[in-house]
């Protein structure tokens, strides 16, 4: 193998994906891209390290659905030595031995274990339970007249579901959901939350080989899969953190869209029929998921026409993609119906079964309790006024202020 194959290049016309550009106007700044680079894009993460940006749907599944050509073991990267140790993606890009970043059989039994126990989760009992943590979510604001939808709802139901499909004792939820909350910020606070929750499901791990549950952990640990209480403390902290940060932001950017567009105006007026809609056009035009990192080439190779090196990153453009003028389905109407996108994933490596049925189940049952107990919500401030977080990896607001006539609260325990 020459030295040339395995190092990486930088492109003269790379696009910087770090800055202002791209956070509140992403549809623009793909739409640019496509235009001057194509459906593969030469580009530079933060500290101009190179990497491909994969923005064309039919490429983004080509990449995905060829994991010997495009692995996922991010020690195949050719660009180590140019990473800085206090490099801010350092989380998303360091190996570590969890089912995210493991191949071939591997990967398989691990998955196998994740599927299973999630597929034996009782979707009228998944649905019971979010409705009564959307209830006493809603009874702490319903008698102001006024809440942030974002802090005082979304942000906070689908871990609080999502811990007790896991079996996390109550009295650990708040602090598991800090700690979270921390390794995703990938500042200073993400490494000592990491190591804490290691700790956290460590202990629970632990506590379910001995005394089982009917919980998801326990599922884990009892199938044919034979996972080791470290395997099992490596997959459970992505599994949760999928399960409740991009849940989170498809709840309110859902909720948004049903705020802002004259579309939904029905829906808010106490019915329901909307509301799958709205969730599926989020996943079409606000996925809260946006980028990955990605996939790496196993050996040197083309794709759309552009030479891809040994070990070369590819970062995937979930929301790029589904923004591909060759597979956007009308804004309204049929677009219900269309789920070709690409917000869970594709391939292997993607979203697996039945998680993305779960958390539309979750999604779905939050908004639903939402505009059922508060029908006359309103925006409190003018759309133009609503700001999404600066990220290029989630679409998520800063907040979304709301408006109602003060309720009372429903007092519902269990």
């Amino acid at each position: 193998m020459t030295d040339e194959a395995v190092r990486p290049h930088i492109d003269e016309d790379a696009v910087r994906l770090y800055g202002p550009e791209f956070d509140q106007r992403p549809r623009d700044f793909f739409q640019q891209m496509r235009r001057e680079h194509g459906p593969v894009v030469p580009v530079l993460l933060e500290g101009d390290i190179p990497a491909w940006y994969v923005i064309g749907y039919r490429e983004v599944n080509h990449v995905t659905g060829n994991p010997g050509l495009f692995a996922r073991d991010t020690r195949r990267w050719n660009a180590w030595d140019l990473v800085p140790e206090n490099w801010s993606l350092l989380p998303f890009v360091g190996w570590n031995p969890s089912v995210m970043l493991a191949e071939g059989q591997e990967h398989q039994r691990r998955s196998s274990a994740i599927s299973d126990a999630l597929d034996a989760v009782d979707r009228t009992e998944l649905g019971d339970s979010c409705e009564r943590v959307a209830d006493r979510l809603i009874d702490g604001f319903a008698g102001d007249g006024e809440a942030d939808l974002i802090s005082q709802f979304a942000d906070r139901l689908p871990p609080l579901v999502v811990a007790g499909l896991f079996g996390v004792p109550d009295a650990e939820v708040p602090d598991m959901i800090r700690d979270v909350m921390d390794v995703a910020g990938s500042d200073e606070n993400a490494v000592p939350a990491h190591q804490r929750l290691q700790e956290r499901m460590r202990a629970l791990a632990e506590a379910r080989k001995v005394r089982p549950g009917a919980d998801v952990t326990s599922r884990m640990l009892q199938h044919p899969a034979d996972l080791t209480v470290d395997e099992l403390v490596n997959d459970l902290i992505p599994m949760m953190s999928a399960g409740h940060l991009p849940t989170g932001h498809w709840i309110g950017n859902a909720l948004r869209l049903m705020l802002v567009d004259d579309q939904f105006a029905v829906t808010l007026q106490g019915g329901r029929g909307s509301v799958a809609q709205a969730l599926n056009q989020v996943l079409w035009e606000d996925t809260p998921s946006q980028n990955n990192i990605g996939r790496f080439a196993v050996h040197a190779c083309e794709l759309a026409g552009r030479r891809i090196r040994t070990g070369d990153m590819l970062i995937l453009g979930w929301a790029a993609a589904n923004a591909d003028p060759q597979v956007q389905p009308p804004a309204h109407g049929e677009s219900v119906a269309n789920r070709a996108h690409l917000s869970f994933g594709h391939g292997e490596h993607g979203c697996p079964f039945p998680a993305p049925e779960l958390a539309e189940i979750i999604a779905r049952t939050a908004v639903e309790v939402l505009l059922d107990r508060l029908p006359d919500i309103d925006l409190a401030v003018r759309p133009d006024e609503l700001m999404w977080l600066p990220s290029f990896w989630v679409r998520r607001l800063a907040a979304l202020p709301v408006t109602f006539s003060p309720a009372t609260a429903l007092h519902r325990t269990g």
